[in-house]
């Protein structure tokens, strides 16, 4: 205790009043200010105001997680990001919400942790990252197949767009099969869900977000900037009209909300992601534009090469980057994580690259496959690939701010076993 710093609760509270009225805001008043990483480097103060973030994190999170009068919701995320912000405090507070915070990881004391807090308190709706799913994944069945999990009624994914792999594991082993998946795209900018399922009232696909909430206008731009209209289709993710909690500025900077978000393509917010329409109009978001990897001439989203990486039995997740290649262009540079490193690398390295292969084709293969024990990431679960693209490149005294990762020191250790 420091004199004059730090007080006793019990003594600030004793005679207080119980009701403290509420401060009349106009709509536009500025409501909080949070940071955003980013792909690029320096962060990005993102200002959301009081009326429009409020009303459509209710509405959002009523749809998407179809919340019943009773039920307990729980989102794993902490409440120092958005996900935290938008899907633990406001989106169910304003909805008369039991919503349940969660301060610890998901493997202390043991890999159970989530599904015996779901048991616990009866989870009705339960909101975590592909990160964690994949972590717990690498620790076997038994961990979860150990606790009912019958509560549960809508499983939610956030972060990154979730692998098939995990998918089928979440779906099979904590779902049990009868609860539907929401894989729910936004953005700390966007400040809510914007293509998602809406409980069990939309169609599921693994790996695809599936279709934007009632209200949001997606679309799908190509090369030029033209709007591709068809489905089956790929292109750069965009939104053609406003909605209620899209970023009013970047805090101090006007510019440069202006220039990031609505001056690479003119009349459109562009979310700097690549995405894939479905013949039925689903949405598959393929990772971020600038990880794009072009072999050869051809294109691949970051997401789709990870994906057959991890449906290798010995991987837990990876990261795939593109590098200067002097033939192909780019090569393909991939990080690995595993439950364990392998004796043999180079048999490890090849049982990855058959995954590969067989799922996308040869032009697919990583020329280079780094084993690590962990990944770059935001505090969100986000991999921070302009890191390890540095990396990749030979010049990891270029990585800008790591300030705001996860972990700074696996970074360094990522460096030490560069390729």
């Amino acid at each position: 205790m420091v004199e004059g710093r730090d007080l006793w609760w019990h003594n600030v509270v004793e005679g207080m009043e119980n009701f403290c009225p509420a401060e009349p805001m106009d709509s536009e008043d500025m409501l909080f200010i949070l940071y955003t990483s980013g792909s690029t480097g320096k962060p990005k103060g993102v200002v959301h105001t009081h009326g429009g973030y409020m009303v459509y994190t209710a509405y959002s999170f009523q749809n998407v997680f179809q919340y019943e009068e009773n039920d307990i919701y729980w989102c794993t995320a902490d409440i120092g990001w958005v996900t935290g912000h938008s899907y633990i405090v406001y989106g169910p507070l304003l909805s008369g919400a039991t919503t349940l915070m969660f301060e610890g990881v998901p493997t202390f004391p043991d890999p159970g942790r989530f599904w015996q807090v779901c048991d616990k308190h009866g989870v009705n709706q339960f909101y975590t990252a592909p990160t964690a799913i994949r972590a717990l994944m690498a620790y076997g069945y038994d961990y979860v197949l150990n606790y009912s999990l019958d509560s549960l009624k809508v499983l939610g994914t956030v972060g990154e767009p979730i692998n098939e792999e995990a998918w089928n594991w979440y779906d099979l082993h904590v779902g049990k099969g009868n609860c539907p998946i929401v894989d729910t795209w936004w953005q700390t900018e966007t400040g809510g869900i914007m293509i998602s399922g809406l409980g069990a009232h939309s169609p599921m696909k693994p790996t695809y977000a599936g279709y934007p909430l009632p209200g949001i206008q997606p679309c799908l731009l190509d090369q030029e900037g033209k709007e591709v209209t068809e489905n089956d289709v790929e292109g750069y993710l965009c939104i053609k009209r406003a909605w209620p909690s899209m970023l009013r500025t970047t805090y101090g900077d006007h510019e440069r909300c202006r220039l990031t978000y609505f001056s690479t393509y003119k009349n459109y917010y562009f979310t700097g992601d690549g995405a894939k329409r479905d013949a039925n109009g689903m949405y598959r978001i393929i990772g971020r534009v600038d990880d794009v990897i072009n072999v050869s001439g051809h294109r691949f989203g970051t997401a789709e090469i990870e994906d057959a990486i991890n449906s290798s039995k010995i991987v837990v997740e990876s990261a795939v980057v593109g590098y200067p290649h002097d033939i192909k262009g780019q090569g393909i540079y991939a990080y690995v994580v595993c439950d364990q490193i392998p004796e043999n690398e180079q048999e490890g390295k090849e049982q990855i690259i058959e995954s590969v292969v067989a799922q996308i084709g040869k032009i697919a293969k990583p020329e280079k496959i780094q084993f690590v024990t962990g990944l770059p990431k935001t505090r969100s679960g986000k991999i921070m690939r302009r890191i390890l693209r540095k990396i990749a490149e030979g010049e990891p005294d270029k990585l800008g701010d790591i300030s705001t990762l996860l972990d700074p020191e696996v970074v360094k250790d990522i460096v030490k076993g560069a390729i």
